[in-house]
């Protein structure tokens, strides 16, 4: 789908992080599964067993993946307990040890995506716009080393507002001083990115859709869907000026939250 071919007016790029630049679901879903394999093998569980802990993690940590009035770790630590139930809750620490190692082995950026970001990086400002709770994402960001690659991150959980509230995607073209117009958003939601990105009026707005999501029933209209965030550098025009207001920007001062982690 392309209804507009992109011009030399185009200076940023936006990207949201989860299911867009880092497999969020699909790692979670992995690091679960193989959960469920060390518990069979090691400890000689039964498949439904397993099977109904890891499920019954998945789908408390989904809807939960933070609790404020608790550390990440203890928050986490204790829906591994509560999964396990009485028989095996003995097991707790072993499993959430190993289960933040998968996952995060499985959320790593692959290669391929920091050539792209990298490459990109050489033409354009690069920012990150995340909804979700602060912890919770600044983890992400720091611990897979995200920080590097964007000129300015935003997490919802550090302000009053989140996509798609356009005031988001204003604070991120402020932050950088460009205007709406010279601003692409690339993500996997309707409802957040893309209708974000609409209300904000940025310059043009691209839909990654999950597991093969379709509009027909949104009043959302993307500019361009592409399959993988590796085709965006096919849309984009060739040869553009490196902005020279990149260097004008304190990285620190431009990433909300920007002490918070390691």
């Amino acid at each position: 789908m392309a209804t507009r071919i992109w011009s030399s007016s185009i200076s940023t790029i936006f990207f949201d992080l989860d299911n867009t630049l880092i497999p969020t679901r699909k790692a979670d879903k992995l690091a679960c599964n193989k959960i469920s394999e060390i518990l069979r093998d090691r400890y000689s569980l039964t498949s439904t067993a397993t099977s109904q802990i890891c499920n019954t993690f998945l789908k408390s940590f989904r809807k939960c993946p933070e609790n404020v009035n608790m550390g990440l770790d203890e928050w986490r630590h204790l829906l591994w307990v509560q999964s396990l139930g009485d028989d095996y809750c003995h097991l707790a620490d072993t499993v959430y040890r190993k289960w933040l190692q998968l996952r995060f082995a499985y959320l790593a950026i692959t290669p391929e995506i920091k050539i792209l970001l990298n490459k990109l990086h050489q033409t354009y400002l690069l920012g990150l716009i995340t909804n979700g709770t602060s912890n919770a994402q600044w983890e992400k960001i720091n611990r897979l080393q995200l920080r590097e690659y964007f000129d300015v991150i935003l997490v919802s959980g550090d302000l009053p507002c989140e996509k798609p509230d356009k005031m988001i995607f204003k604070e991120a073209c402020n932050l950088l001083g460009v205007k709406p117009l010279q601003c692409l958003m690339v993500g996997d939601k309707l409802e957040t990115d893309i209708l974000g990105g609409m209300q904000a009026k940025l310059g043009g707005t691209i839909w990654i859709p999950l597991n093969g999501a379709s509009f027909e029933f949104s009043q959302c209209r993307p500019d361009y869907i592409i399959q993988s965030v590796h085709e965006l550098i096919s849309l984009l025009p060739k040869n553009v000026a490196v902005p020279v207001f990149r260097r004008n920007i304190d990285l620190d001062d431009s990433n909300s939250n920007s002490s918070d982690g390691s």
